[in-house]
This record gives C-alpha cells, structure tokens and sequence, in this order.
C-alpha cells in the first residue's frame, strides 16, 4: 500500500480517532487516502513548539532555528522569535512571519526574511509533527499546543540566556544601600553575547554607542534543583575571579542581580531591544543551538517579600 506522510494515528483538535484513513478499492488494489488534509494538520493546534534540542541532522532551517513556538492560521505564519513578549505579543502568537500553503504532506513556505521553504510533515504522535527538510536532512519536532494551556514562562525561564541577549546592554538603575562595598559596584553597563559578556564602568545615562566596554569574560546561567523561577549567574572576568549572583526578573525589561557574598542587590535596565525579524538586528547572529543549563544545587539566600 502506498505510504502517505500524514500517519495514522494523529489527533486533531484534542480527538483521538480510531483510523485516519478511508480505503478505496481498486482494480483489487488498496489506495490509503488521508482524511484531513496538511492544512488541517498544521492548524489543529495554535502554538507549535520547536523542540530544539531534539532536532536532528546537521543542517538548518533558519526560522525554525530562530523560533520558540510557530503557528499556521488560515495561510499565514506566525512565530515568537524573542523570550521578552512571549506570551502577550501578538496575542501568545508572536509576530506575522510570512505565508503557508500544505499539500500532499508537504509545507510551502513563504517566509518573509529567509524566502521559500518546502518541508516534508510528518505525525510522530498524538501532539508531535515533523518537519523535514530533505534538502539538508534536517529534521525539526514541533509539539502541539494551544495559547490557554500553553506554559510561556516555564519557556521564558528555560531559555533566559536568549532573554539576557535581547537587549544591547543592561543598565545599572539600582543599587541598594545594604551591602558591603564590592567591586561590582563601580560596573554600571553589561553586555551578554552568545559565548562571553562584556561590562563597563562609563557613568549611567551614557548612550550605548558611546559605551567603553572595560572587562569581558564568559558567563554561565545555571538551573537550580527543585526551584525552576530561580536562576544563578557567574560572571567569569578574564585575570580578575568571579563573581557570584541569585538572577531574578522583574519585568521584560528589568532584572535583579542579588550579591551573596556582599548582600547587596542591584537591579539592571535592558536598553536597545532586539526584536528578532521586525529589526535588521541579531537576524544572522540569533540562533537557537542545542543547549542545557548545567544543575547547582543551592538554595535561594534573597529574601523575596
């Protein structure tokens, strides 16, 4: 019998169906005919999240690389490339992203900064779909979701290294009068990139162009067991130690570093926003890659009231 991408066993709209399949018969041969269509398929959920680390294969689709979620209605794509937003723009859909059309168990898409794409679907299980590019070999698994149930911020809190990103710098706009004295207190600036940071000293309220970028290092945002709204952050500084913080967000645009070893906490300011696609900016630098924030096994010592 002829093999048909759509597999059995898809569930569409939360409904579990017995066969996807009519059968046809003839001249004594057995044709399988998919009930739902690619459309169907791709619409049946409102978010589809980019597994990332379960990718396979050594190529790329770049804005799958790029996107948290995507989503297809009715013709039109949409993805949440950034962390800050995610959840509120576009109504938990993101940003408009280009156009879509599903046949015969494949996806013509049309996207707006990487052009055309057609990608083999494939149904992995019940909520999982793949897309398979064949031109590279590269496999994507995409897990169905809709916006009323969907968790945006265990996503913001599993992908924060992207969030400290998507700003140009981090302004110091508080610094709190308890604490020891500490040279983290003369930093004002930070800058996160994917592979190190950069920090300065220039006095706060200096236009980030302007900004003379005085230390840099490599940084690493750890997970915490059984804690998962609590991150910690070592700033390794190239000749000069490290340094130690609790990382808590504030807002979208506003985090709060707290310094154990001094007690002092400091809040920081994200300036210049990187909104991925919308901007010329990080179109060539953001790209998601596999990654797993190492585990420390610590408990909070800021006292949140």
């Amino acid at each position: 019998m002829k093999a048909m991408k759509l597999l059995l066993g898809f569930t569409l709209l939360g409904t579990l169906l017995s066969s996807c399949y009519t059968e046809v018969l003839i001249e004594d041969e057995y044709i399988e005919e998919p009930i739902y269509t690619t459309n169907q398929v791709l619409q049946s959920y409102d978010l589809w999240y980019v597994d990332i680390n379960a990718t396979k294969g050594n190529g790329e689709v770049p804005f799958l690389q790029r996107a948290f979620t995507v989503s297809f209605k009715n013709g039109k794509m949409y993805a949440n490339n950034n962390i800050v937003g995610i959840g509120s723009t576009g109504n938990g859909y993101g940003i408009s992203v280009g156009y879509y059309d599903g046949y015969g168990g494949a996806v013509d898409i049309d996207h707006d900064a990487d052009g055309t794409w057609v990608l083999d679907v494939f149904t992995v299980n019940n909520s999982t779909i793949e897309l398979y590019d064949a031109g590279s070999k590269t496999s994507y698994y995409l897990k169905g979701y809709s916006t009323a149930t969907f968790d945006y911020d265990y996503v913001f809190y599993d992908n924060i290294n992207y969030f400290l990103q998507e700003y140009d710098a981090w302004e110091k706009t508080y610094t709190s009068e308890q604490g020891a004295i500490n040279d983290f207190d003369e930093e004002n600036y930070l800058q996160f990139l994917p592979d190190f940071f950069k920090s300065s000293i220039d006095k706060t309220g200096t236009p980030i162009s302007r900004l003379q970028w005085d230390f840099e290092g490599e940084y690493q945002v750890y997970n915490i067991e059984n804690d998962e709204t609590l991150k910690t952050l070592t700033l390794a500084y190239d000749f000069m130690g490290n340094d130690y913080f609790e990382l808590y967000v504030i807002n979208d645009s506003t985090i709060e570093l707290y310094h154990p070893n001094s007690k002092t906490v400091y809040e920081f300011k994200g300036k210049g926003y990187q909104q991925y696609l919308k901007s010329g900016k990080g179109l060539v630098s953001k790209k998601r890659k596999k990654t797993s924030n190492p585990i420390m096994n610590v408990k909070r010592s800021r006292k949140i009231k």
